[in-house]
């Protein structure tokens, strides 16, 4: 028997999340058995859990978009009992039981072997939000980081967190923007040399092109501040989107990438080919600074979620929750 958070929904339409023992043969057939050591929250996870499901597709239902542990049992060649593993996307946690359990069983192809370099531990303080944000470094790398800073917006949250302290230690001036200016000690302290008001960015002049003030951009707000941030981009620079926080909507026009040649690099975490996964979760582990990421933390535990579910969707959040699930 294991400990699991169970969501369920009434006849109402009424979610109730509440930790619930359980035993193997409840879990999803797949080819992995993994012995989960820890998970974290991500926004995703807040709507799985908070009133009317959200992303869930089917009830009951274990959420957790990500978790890393030990394989228990494996009917497939490339894993073995003992094998340390991570795994994001894949809609584990939405359409797939996820990692709010102390077991899970999954497909072999979601897993990655967690990388020489990191813990179980430290790859959920990296989770979801710091693949994510990996992933859009590299693709600002691929099109070419121009000079300057490297603005960073939602950078109090879980992906600006870790995309800060990347590119700090990479060597990149960071401008991180927040709407809570008591973060600004916590962001500076991840490598960023400048923090700019959210309000700077949404309620200046509205104008399709404003000065060439950003090198790249790793935006993880979306809507508004994206359409913003466009309009302030350097000739040829690149910005990678990767949340939709403020909204799916762009109410932007055409003019940043026919006058200035800006690139708009749309980044999905899910169904990313095992290179790709490989590759990320390598450069974490030599390009992330262990001692910043362990500055992000805050720990939980199973019976902690409900609360941080509805939290991260209030924005309450700051850095990147690790839920121990054996706690």
């Amino acid at each position: 028997m294991f400990n699991a958070l169970v969501v369920n929904k009434d006849d109402e339409g009424k979610t109730s999340a509440e930790v619930t023992e359980m035993s193997l043969d409840q879990l999803p057939a797949a080819d992995v058995t993994v012995a989960v050591e820890y998970s974290t929250v991500n926004y995703k996870d807040g709507l799985c859990i908070g009133p009317g499901g959200g992303l869930v597709r089917n009830y009951p239902h274990i959420p957790g978009i990500d978790f890393a542990g030990t394989v228990e049992t494996s009917d497939d060649p490339r894993y073995k009992a003992g094998d340390k593993v991570v795994l994001t996307g894949w809609r584990v946690g939405e359409a797939h039981w996820g990692g709010y359990s102390q077991k899970a069983r999954v497909k072999a192809d979601w897993l990655v072997p967690l990388p020489n370099g990191l813990d179980t531990r430290q790859a959920m303080a990296v989770g979801t939000a710091g693949f994510t944000a990996m992933l859009a470094v590299m693709a600002l790398e691929d099109h070419g980081i121009k000079s300057g800073p490297v603005l960073v917006t939602g950078a109090a949250g879980g992906v600006g967190s870790v995309a800060t302290a990347i590119l700090a230690n990479l060597g990149h001036e960071v401008a991180g923007v927040t709407g809570r200016p008591e973060t600004a000690d916590y962001l500076k302290s991840l490598g960023a040399t400048q923090i700019v008001a959210r309000e700077e960015i949404n309620e200046t002049v509205k104008r399709p092109l404003e000065g060439e003030t950003w090198g790249g951009c790793v935006d993880a707000v979306g809507g508004e501040m994206l359409a913003r941030v466009l309009g302030q981009m350097q000739y040829g620079a690149s910005v990678a989107a990767v949340g939709l926080a403020g909204g799916a909507g762009l109410p932007a026009t055409v003019i940043p990438f026919l006058l200035r040649g800006v690139n708009l690099l749309g980044i999905d975490s899910v169904m990313q080919p095992y290179e790709n996964r490989l590759r990320a979760w390598e450069r974490i582990s030599k390009d992330l600074p262990m001692d910043k990421l362990e500055a992000m933390v805050q720990p939980a535990t199973l019976s902690d979620l409900p609360k941080l579910g509805k939290d991260i969707l209030k924005g309450q959040v700051k850095g990147r929750v690790v839920v121990d699930v054996n706690a």
